[in-house]
């Protein structure tokens, strides 16, 4: 595998943070679903469970949204140190002489 390539394999870390930032997608798109389940829990009058619903699934998502958004400061950050710091590669200026014209 070349050097160039290396950065390229998703390890799984990676695969957690997108896992993880997925879920948290999920969880805000399924507050409006609450929302509406909620309100026609209430008018049946369950008022209770339906307020409950529509507060556990705000706090759900938004506990997601933070999980997902500190998982992805920190891959971030360990990506962007470890290019940092690996330097795989070697650069080399060529002399006029290794070129060849024909």
């Amino acid at each position: 595998m070349a050097a160039w390539d290396a950065g390229r394999t998703v390890r799984w870390s990676t695969k957690v943070v997108i896992a993880v930032a997925l879920l948290a997608v999920l969880l805000v798109a399924a507050v409006p679903v609450a929302l509406f389940v909620g309100l026609i829990m209430m008018v049946l009058g369950h008022v209770v469970g339906g307020l409950a619903l529509f507060g556990a699934s705000i706090l759900a998502a938004g506990a997601a949204v933070v999980i997902a958004s500190l998982s992805g400061v920190r891959h971030l950050r360990k990506t962007v140190s470890r290019m940092v710091t690996e330097r795989d590669y070697r650069v080399v200026s060529l002399g006029r002489d290794d070129y060849h014209y024909e």
